[in-house]
């Protein structure tokens, strides 16, 4: 059997290395997507070879993740259960598209994973396998009863890589697990599996990788300007920006004024709930950006559909849909009700907070004349609000005449 592993070199990955090499004689061949993991990307094949693979890949996704998957999110003001901005999630298409594509340049039959059989990414993984190359074999270790015997929690795995010369960061001491790409980083298990835990103590805060804790950020502001095109961030204080280059100076900031953390128990596509500590920097302040240029240039009936629209778009990220019909389908209608949303925003940075101070678009449906309380002369005439409020208060006056309504 020839297995293509998705690698990342962490906890998991690396013990399952060895585990297909010598408990199921299978060739090993790693791959890594490239989606902006930074230094933890250093002498991947190096340990992926060490620890018995025959071949390492990695894949630099950069450019397309931000382009292809983060973006189109962004346009549709995505997140999921009002808090996660979906960072792993909207990751795991990319990384099995490309994984098939390593699976079928090496000539391998099965696709594997080091997704636990309790998380989502299971489903995110497969359901992409499945969408994309349904002919290949699938192995998940950790729904078989021989590996969990074997490994029924952490800290063996982290045992069982001590006594083989395995280097990963997870330790009995510090047992949890991190996932990072270029749009967040996230952090789940282990310690953080209380939900009362608190991470940001100044023993604990040091788990924090892309943000300033509040009190540690600077005392002064700074001000930014981003400039929108059909819903896409294409500057920044003036200066072109390609998608993967808006959200690296966009972590930066963010992550010096210390925003973009979130903290939640999330609702997990399996059935459970789960607590997860997130850092979503860049993403933070371009969704709060994009968002008021939409306030300005987008139809206040299309703005509602869309936005009636943004749970079930989040869900489907979530839970592992993005190659699916109706995914393409309410995309389509995303990226219709972007076409105006051109233009610019001011905001202020500070201490975790991204406050808007000013916004302008060519675009623009705001007309002061028409807003103005001062008397300004306009298309609208107050005098037509009677009848308007009259049609609209026709079924409640009914209701109290017919049906004796009188509150309750």
């Amino acid at each position: 059997m020839k297995v293509a592993l998705a690698y990342s070199g962490g906890l998991d990955t690396s013990v399952l290395v060895q585990w297909f090499a010598q408990e199921k004689n299978a060739e090993v061949v790693t791959y890594c997507a490239d989606i902006g993991q930074g230094e933890e990307l250093d002498g991947l094949e190096e340990k992926a070879r060490a620890t018995g693979a025959s071949a390492h890949h990695t894949l630099n996704l950069v450019d397309e993740f931000a382009s292809d998957f983060v973006y189109p999110m962004i346009r549709a003001n995505a997140i999921y259960e009002g808090q996660y901005f979906l960072g792993t999630s909207i990751a795991r298409p990319l990384i099995a598209k490309a994984h098939i594509e390593v699976a079928r340049k090496e000539s391998a039959t099965t696709l594997a994973h080091g997704a636990t059989g309790k998380g989502n990414d299971q489903c995110r993984f497969e359901l992409t396998y499945a969408a994309l190359a349904p002919d290949l074999g699938i192995s998940a270790p950790w729904r078989e009863a021989d590996f969990r015997q074997k490994f029924p929690g952490r800290a063996e795995m982290i045992s069982y890589c001590a006594k083989n010369g395995i280097d990963v960061e997870a330790t009995a001491s510090k047992p949890y697990s991190m996932d990072r790409n270029l749009l967040h980083i996230s952090y789940e298990a282990g310690i953080l599996e209380d939900p009362c835990f608190d991470p940001t103590t100044p023993e604990n805060k040091g788990m924090f990788k892309l943000t300033n804790a509040p009190e540690d950020a600077p005392d002064e502001p700074e001000y930014l300007d981003l400039a929108f095109e059909k819903g896409d961030c294409v500057e920044i204080n003036g200066e072109s920006v390609t998608p993967a280059q808006a959200l690296t100076k966009l972590n930066a900031l963010g992550g010096k004024h210390a925003i973009g953390r979130v903290d939640l128990v999330e609702n997990r596509f399996v059935g459970m709930k789960s607590r997860g500590v997130y850092e979503t920097p860049g993403g933070t302040i371009l969704m709060h950006g994009h968002r008021q240029v939409e306030t300005l240039t987008m139809d206040r009936e299309l703005m509602h559909l869309r936005d009636g629209l943004i749970p079930r778009y989040a869900e489907l990220v979530y839970y592992g849909f993005w190659y699916a019909p109706e995914r393409e389908a309410l995309q389509s209608l995303v990226d219709k009700s972007q076409e105006t949303v051109t233009g610019s925003v001011r905001l202020k940075l500070y201490k975790g907070n991204v406050i808007t101070v000013g916004r302008k678009s060519a675009l623009s449906l705001y007309d002061e004349d028409v807003a103005s309380m001062e008397g300004t002369e306009s298309d609208y005439q107050p005098e037509d609000a009677g009848g308007f409020i009259r049609l609209h208060a026709l079924r409640l006056r009914e209701r109290y005449r017919k049906q004796g309504y009188r509150g309750s």
